[in-house]
Parts: structure tokens; C-alpha cells; sequence
């Protein structure tokens, strides 16, 4: 979206955003932080770390004067943008550093703490966050693989509960215009299509062949078919809605020593219904068997949960679980497209998602009697493979 300069949160900022990481020195880095902590200079800084996915988060140990230290800035950050290369990202850092920079000091709820964001508004979805370093901090990073168990699953859900009941309801997160509908976006609505190059990498390798339904090979339609009947579902349901995380799975969550479970990469926040966040963490983190034994029981303590926010108006469990049954193709299609390259074992999440599909009849509830609502060619208008990917996979052209 393109705005005035008096909407962002830095009008007095010129120029744009780097958008090569060689652009991001000491001078520049000063020179930002200025619009919020003025007469503060980096005096020098280096990298400890830059990891490449979706995104660029670019670890930094900071050699800052007395201004910054006064200010209350760490000697290591970490800041979040896209300096990945080929990998065009859409809107989603701008999106996080709006999160960041309009909400991030009214959520009284565990997130990262955060020191500068700021985005371009000129429609090229450029934004940039500085945020505490958690890969320096007392704690351990969330992992795909990482076994929970249900109790540890439970404690997850206490966490998601406190931030969906923050805003549960509330007036302030219709007014943010910047905030869309949980699946009432073409980065949501199209994600079957726009990562359809990536999803093919993995459907082509025998270990997934091994464990994915013929139908996802004879009649791949049916894919994006029952994506978009899933949209349509979440956007009709009724209210209240409450702050989504949207990316919830474990990777995307930092467990301080404290216990206290952080929740980061706010790159698809959305205000909606829960039941996103809450299907897409609980697939994600239990296994099969974990799941059938107690996923009933898990959605009503959530929901308890959530009503112990104070929020009102909580869905049943019945309408709990008509959700629970039917977002499973979210977390289908968003691990089939996940590359292992990008720091998360994508095999079992697949495997765990579309056996909760089968389970559960996923497909067939959301597509029996109905039409596809349009015409797909899956892989047309496909975003490209990376290239910093395709020659790490040896892909040729």
C-alpha cells in the first residue's frame, strides 16, 4: 500500500530501505536510529550470524556510544528484513514492523522485544525491525522436530490463549487498517499457487511419495479446490476475532529458561478467528497418536483458557471442532512448500498434517457437492525457485 509520509511511524526518514545486506553498515544503522533515539551512533558493529529464508534475520553485536547505551539498546540484536536475494517476500516485513511498531507495546502478551521498526509504505513491502537477539538470550528456539508431548502442547496453547485474548473483541484491531482478515488476503488465498514450484520439489521425492495420498499426485486441483473452500469457511465465520499469529508452529517460538514460550516472525499476523493459529500449532507439535487421543480435550482446555483472559463469547466445542477439522489443509499446503534448506524438517509435519486430513475427512467435508470456485493451472504464475536455492539443490535450468 502506498501512504503519506506522516502515516509512517519516521516521516522525517528519506529514501528507501536497503535492499542489499552490503548496504547495511554502522553509518546507515546510525542513521535510522536516529529517528527514534537522536544523537545515538553505532560506533562499529559486526555479524554474528545471517540466515536466509523467506527472509533475512541478521545477527548483530553493536559497539554503541553512551547514547545508546542509555537508551536501553543491547550490545546484540538481531534485525529482521529481506536481504535474501531472489526470494521476493511480498508485503510480510512490512507487515511485522507495522506489528511491531504499532502493536508491539499495547500486546501485554510473550513477543520479542523490539527497538526500531520502520517500513517504506510505497507498495514495494519493505520493513525493517531491530529486535532482542534470542538466539543470544536464555532459552532454547523452537523446532519442527522437537517433542512436546501433550502436556508441552497444552502449555503452548496457554501461551496462544494469552495472545488471542489480548485484543479478543476489542475496537483496536478493526481500526488498524494495515491488519487484514485472516484469509481475506491473496498472500493467504493464493499460497497453494504461489508456492506451487516449491511444493513440487517435494512431490517429486520418494520418502514424500511414500506417505502422501494418490489424490495429491491423479487429481492435484483438489488441492487448491479445498484451499479455497477453507477461505471462503474462515472468512464467513462470525465473530469475535481476536489478534491471529497466522505462522504458528513451533519454529516460529522461542521457550525462554523462564517457561515462558516467546512467539516471533509476526510476518502473517491477521485479526480473525483462532482457530488457525490453533490447528496449525497443535498438527504441527503432537504426533498422530498424540493427536487422536487428545485433541478434543486439548481445544476445550485452550478454550478455557481463553475464556480465563476474560474473553466472552467463545465458540462451543462443537464449533471448535468444525474448525479443528477443516484447517488442516492450511498446514498442508504451507509444510508440502516447506524446503528443508530453510532450517525446518518439513517431512513429518507433512505426514502429520495429511493423516489429521485423512482422519478427520478434510477433503470431502470441504469439497464434497460443491464446484471449484475457479479455474486453477497450478504452477502458472508460480513464484520462481529462488536462486541462491536452485544452486544449492543443483537445480539446472
Amino acid at each position: 500500500m502506498t501512504e503519506t509520509l506522516s502515516t509512517r511511524p519516521y516521516p522525517a526518514r528519506q529514501g528507501r530501505l536497503p535492499r542489499h545486506l552490503a548496504e547495511v553498515t554502522p553509518q546507515w544503522l546510525t542513521g535510522l536510529l536516529q529517528h527514534r533515539y537522536p544523537g545515538i551512533e553505532v560506533r562499529s558493529m559486526s555479524v554474528v550470524e545471517v540466515k536466509n529464508s523467506h527472509t533475512t534475520k541478521l545477527r548483530l553485536a553493536l559497539d554503541l556510544n553512551d547514547v545508546g547505551q542509555a537508551a536501553g539498546l543491547p550490545s546484540q540484536v538481531c534485525l529482521k528484513s529481506n536481504w535474501s536475494e531472489g526470494f521476493e517476500s511480498g508485503d510480510i516485513c512490512e507487515l511485522e514492523a507495522r506489528f511491531y511498531s504499532m502493536m508491539g507495546e499495547q500486546l501485554h502478551a510473550p513477543i520479542a522485544h523490539s527497538y526500531y521498526a520502520d517500513w517504506d509504505g510505497d507498495g514495494g513491502g519493505r520493513g525493517v525491525v531491530m529486535m532482542e537477539d534470542l538466539g543470544a538470550a536464555a532459552g532454547q528456539f523452537g523446532n519442527s522436530t522437537h517433542h512436546l508431548g501433550v502436556d508441552g502442547v497444552a502449555e503452548g496453547l496457554e501461551s496462544l490463549a494469552v495472545l488471542h485474548g489480548a485484543f479478543w473483541g476489542s475496537p483496536v484491531l478493526p481500526a488498524q487498517a494495515w491488519l487484514k482478515t485472516s484469509m481475506d488476503t491473496e498472500v493467504d488465498t493464493n499460497q497453494v499457487l504461489r508456492m506451487y514450484n516449491y511444493i513440487a520439489l517435494n512431490l517429486a521425492k520418494p520418502t514424500y511419495q511414500a506417505i502422501l495420498p494418490r489424490w495429491i499426485y491423479d487429481t492435484p486441483e483438489l488441492f487448491a479446490h479445498a484451499f479455497d473452500e477453507l477461505a471462503d469457511f474462515a472468512r464467513n465465520a462470525p465473530g469475535p476475532h481476536g489478534l491471529v499469529h497466522g505462522d504458528s508452529h513451533q519454529g516460529n517460538s522461542f521457550l525462554r529458561s523462564s517457561g515462558e514460550r516467546v512467539w516471533h516472525d509476526w510476518q502473517l499476523v491477521r485479526q480473525g478467528q483462532p482457530w488457525r493459529d490453533i490447528t496449525y500449532f497443535m498438527l504441527g507439535a503432537l504426533t498422530i497418536e498424540e493427536r487422536r487421543a487428545s485433541a478434543g480435550d486439548l481445544i476445550r482446555h485452550y478454550r478455557e483458557a481463553l475464556m480465563a483472559t476474560g474473553a466472552a463469547d467463545v465458540p462451543n466445542q462443537d464449533v471448535a471442532w468444525s474448525h479443528f477439522q477443516r484447517w488442516p489443509v492450511y498446514g498442508m499446503q504451507a509444510w508440502l512448500a516447506n524446503v528443508d534448506q530453510w532450517g525446518q524438517g518439513g517431512l513429518p509435519m507433512v505426514e502429520r498434517f495429511f493423516k489429521a486430513a485423512e482422519d478427520m475427512g478434510t477433503i470431502a467435508l470441504l469439497t464434497t457437492g460443491k464446484a471449484p470456485r475457479r479455474p486453477v493451472s497450478l504452477g502458472q504464475g508460480a513464484r520462481p525457485i529462488a536462486a541462491g536455492l536452485r544452486e544449492a539443490l543443483g537445480i539446472k535450468d
